[in-house]
């Protein structure tokens, strides 16, 4: 079995890396229930000879079964699964469904301040980090500038407290927005978003910064729903993309 080129997805234009197609080959596995709760995952050496790619590529896909809450890797033993299904994905300290709700009661009204209270400074900022992430095309480089953008209008509300309470789940907001990416193939989607969260704050509207972020943060959501929900039972080149 050769998961190492990437492919396209039966219905749907985004091409499906390689990570993404071991992912969806052991999930897939773990659901249909060929490893049981309990069961170890056959060594990296013996996945990466089975299925035919790089040791890299492997723990990254393993990486994203932890994230899932499917399994669980334990020092000197090897990787164990704990859940047969996706319930609700962790990003460091945090769970998703946790970060999204304090992210909609936070960023949602720091980006209407924002918008009420930004500088010229805070504006050229912006519109600097905008530019390189719509440049962008690594994607480890891409996630950090993504979070940087988030700081940037905490930043421009002036309250030092936002720009404090983001950096605490700023970690969780990285893990997010790679997770994201990799699997739903969002990073020029979010590019739009994040334009129009600027849009507004040069505007100075206050109501179409605060629908900005709430359309931004409605699209996380989905986003992140349609790949805990979406079916991982079939081969990963007939499989449809979130």
């Amino acid at each position: 079995m050769n998961l190492s080129d990437s492919q396209t997805g039966g219905s749907g234009p985004r091409r499906v890396s390689a990570m993404e197609a071991v992912l969806t080959h052991l999930r897939g596995a773990i659901e249909r229930g060929e490893y049981a709760v309990g069961d170890k995952l056959p060594s990296e050496a013996e996945l990466c000879r089975t299925l035919e790619v790089s040791r890299p590529v492997l723990r990254e896909a393993l990486r994203a079964l932890q994230t899932m809450g499917l399994t669980v890797s334990r020092t000197g033993k090897g990787t164990f699964v704990v859940a047969h299904a996706v319930e609700d994905p962790t990003f460091g300290d945090y769970a998703a469904s946790d970060l999204l709700e304090v992210r909609r009661h936070v960023e949602v009204p720091v980006a209407g301040y924002a918008a009420l209270r930004r500088t010229p400074e805070n504006l050229d900022h912006l519109a600097h980090l905008l530019d390189r992430m719509e440049r962008e095309t690594d994607t480890t480089a891409w996630v950090a500038m993504d979070t940087l953008f988030h700081l940037a209008v905490a930043e421009a509300a002036q309250n030092p407290v936002f720009r404090r309470v983001i950096e605490e789940i700023r970690d969780a907001l990285a893990r997010q927005s790679a997770f994201l990416n990799e699997l739903g193939g969002r990073r020029e989607q979010s590019n739009r978003e994040h334009r129009a969260i600027v849009e507004a704050l040069v505007d100075g509207s206050e109501h179409d910064a605060v629908q900005a972020m709430s359309h931004h943060l409605d699209r996380v959501e989905t986003t992140l729903t349609d790949i805990v929900r979406s079916p991982r039972t079939t081969a990963p080149d007939t499989g449809t993309t979130p």
